[in-house]
């Protein structure tokens, strides 16, 4: 199957696969990006509320001790060096880019809490800039469909990614290849019943020659 065809085959199964981090401008986007390492988006979705209407901006959040910031979150794993991101990452964007979040990798890249995967997100879903941020999901989907080897680590994976997707269907490649792998295509026991990729699948046929 051609990538062209393996969206098209996933836009009919996810029509409206989009971002599942609640936000409603680019700041709130980045810090639940951040919030969202080793956790879920259901799990951050819960707790950035009240954070947002405590720090509706890079300049009030940043005014904010990490300990304050680590009462909104703590149900989240990793709470405390969260926190510290999040008053590092509101610093950075009062002092060097007047409250506004960037929209280039490079200084996304100067945030705080924020890597490769999380400007990736911030590029496509804020700013509409094409890209695809290879998360779990998106890297075993890509390993299980044979548009990367097993062994490949998450840039290569993204760079074969950008190889072979249209430039044009990154931003939507993004969301369906998450919602596949977070709904159908999971890690343990995948949903492999009318998949139409059990005859590209990697893992099919590992399964079978066990």
């Amino acid at each position: 199957m051609t990538t062209d065809e393996i969206l098209n085959e996933l836009e009919i199964m996810f029509p409206n696969a989009h971002c599942e981090l609640v936000h409603v401008n680019p700041f709130e986007l980045a810090v639940a990006v951040a919030l969202s390492a080793q956790t879920t988006d259901v799990a951050v979705n819960k707790v950035t509320p009240a954070l947002f209407e405590k720090y509706p901006n890079p300049k009030l959040m940043a005014e904010a001790s990490v300990k304050e910031i680590e009462e909104y979150i703590k149900k989240l794993g990793l709470f405390r060096n969260k926190a510290k991101n999040l008053k590092g990452m509101a610093t950075v964007l009062v002092e060097e880019f007047d409250s506004v979040v960037p929209n280039t990798m490079e200084e996304l890249l100067r945030l705080p809490g924020i890597g490769r995967k999380s400007a990736n997100v911030i590029l496509s879903v804020a700013y509409h800039i094409p890209a695809i941020a290879v998360d779990t999901h998106v890297e075993r989907v890509s390993k299980r469909l044979g548009l990367a080897y097993k062994n490949d680590d998450v840039y290569t994976v993204e760079k074969k990614l950008n190889k072979k997707i249209k430039k044009e269907r990154w931003n939507e490649a993004h969301h369906l290849f998450i919602f596949f792998g977070r709904y159908k295509c999971k890690s343990y026991r995948p949903d492999c019943n009318n998949c139409p990729f059990i005859h590209i699948c990697k893992y099919q046929k590992q399964k079978q020659s066990q």
